[in-house]
């Protein structure tokens, strides 16, 4: 099946998205009053509102045939190329989209796409569809206390009882656990082999008994992260994803996903050069040599990683899984989202400590506090360092001392 010109493919999209948004306000208009959480801090009332505006534009999407556009077409997507998600994002961005949460984008870009590509086709009709087109909402149950960057070393286990997986752990840091309906976890169901083969993705329901989430206060104020705690939970087999030990490929390839999702589309995450440079006009800082080396530096800085954006994208294979070059755009995102907090910071000195009232100020703490958790989101700076070191440039790995069976080493 052949595929869309970009270009005409384009207009199709910026006429659609016309019929369900409006246009985006000009950065002038919207920098005094923006949100610039990294993280969002919100009531649990106000966060199900947003919660409901986000699904209500994720459905108008799926329906229109705009949902999931590099999943294979076989498996429940549109089949396009990495390009025309590029296309996308661009005309996107010129319209006022519902500002998104984390756990929208694990439920519809991670968790719908590793039931996509690694369930069968009864968890595909059953599950895929629900998650793509947000009807349910699914978090992401790999992190552990223990088990972080080294994502492998994860120690929850799951044990067959019958046709019923026992699962008992803990994950940690896990976006949105209080509202979803489900959570894609990993657990270690064979701890004699080496430890990316002794994993297992399952499908878990939020609700089940012996399942707890315990929210985490952040130093922000809000509440977004959860530990989550998993007491002999009794898990289905027909809730497993992919066969018993292809844990790890799910892991790997949803991680790749997130990656992507981290550091590319025109999902706000805190602000953005369009704030600062509003900023610093509220201020009267425009005219200052030093602030406008400030302001170019960012710019080129923000360019730069939309132009990275486009170039991984164009040349990602059409449809396929996201590899380590996922790894570089989330790697700018984050520096990105550093540098902008410290323009902000050397324009304002100590407004932004106190609330003065000014609009548009005291609000950058909240992407302050923010920025640094998201060197930490989707898998460690220093991580993405290591994917691009030894997966794109092709440089010898890290010694390692783990290679034995996961039950051999050290602490287990």
């Amino acid at each position: 099946m052949s595929q869309p010109d970009p270009d005409t493919w384009r207009r199709q999209v910026r006429q659609w998205l016309a019929t369900v948004l409006e246009p985006a306000r000009a950065p002038e208009t919207a920098g005094a009053d923006a949100d610039l959480a990294v993280f969002h801090n919100l009531p649990q009332d106000e966060e199900r509102l947003l919660l409901e505006r986000c699904r209500a534009y994720q459905r108008a999407r799926f329906d229109a045939g705009y949902q999931a556009l590099t999943l294979p077409a076989d498996k429940g997507g549109a089949g396009l190329t990495a390009a025309h998600v590029a296309v996308f994002a661009a005309e996107e961005s010129a319209f006022e989209v519902p500002p998104s949460t984390e756990l929208i984008s694990v439920t519809v870009r991670l968790v719908a796409m590793a039931v996509s590509l690694f369930g069968t086709d009864e968890q595909r009709q059953e599950y895929a569809r629900a998650f793509l087109r947000t009807d349910l909402l699914a978090c992401q149950l790999f992190s552990e206390p223990g088990a972080g960057s080294d994502l492998a070393a994860l120690r929850t286990r799951a044990r067959q009882d019958g046709d019923v997986w026992v699962i008992d752990g803990q994950k940690v840091w896990t976006s949105g656990a209080q509202f979803a309906d489900y959570g894609l976890l990993l657990a270690r169901t064979d701890p004699d082999v080496v430890k990316q083969a002794g994993i297992t993705a399952f499908l878990v329901p939020m609700d089940a008994p012996g399942v707890e989430v315990r929210p985490i206060r952040q130093m922000s104020g809000g509440a977004s992260f959860n530990e989550v705690f998993l007491s002999g939970v009794r898990v289905p087999d027909a809730l497993r994803i992919g066969r018993p030990g292809q844990g790890w490929e799910v892991a790997t390839t949803t991680l790749a996903f997130e990656r992507t999702a981290s550091g590319s589309g025109n999902r706000r995450k805190g602000g953005t050069f369009p704030d600062v440079l509003a900023l610093a006009r509220s201020l009267g800082r425009t005219g200052d040599p030093l602030v406008r080396q400030l302001l170019a530096d960012l710019y080129v800085r923000a360019a730069l990683r939309e132009a990275t954006v486009e170039r991984v994208a164009r040349t990602s294979a059409a449809g396929g899984r996201p590899g380590p070059e996922a790894s570089l755009t989330k790697l700018m995102a984050s520096e990105l989202l550093t540098r902008t907090g410290q323009v902000a910071v050397e324009l304002m000195g100590a407004r932004i400590s106190a609330d003065t009232g000014e609009p548009g100020t005291f609000a950058w703490t909240q992407h302050l506090l923010g920025a640094p958790g998201y060197r930490l989101a989707g898998g460690t700076d220093q991580i993405q360092r290591n994917l691009i070191g030894e997966r794109v440039l092709n440089l010898p790995p890290e010694p390692r001392t783990d290679r034995g069976p996961f039950s051999r080493l050290p602490g287990n």
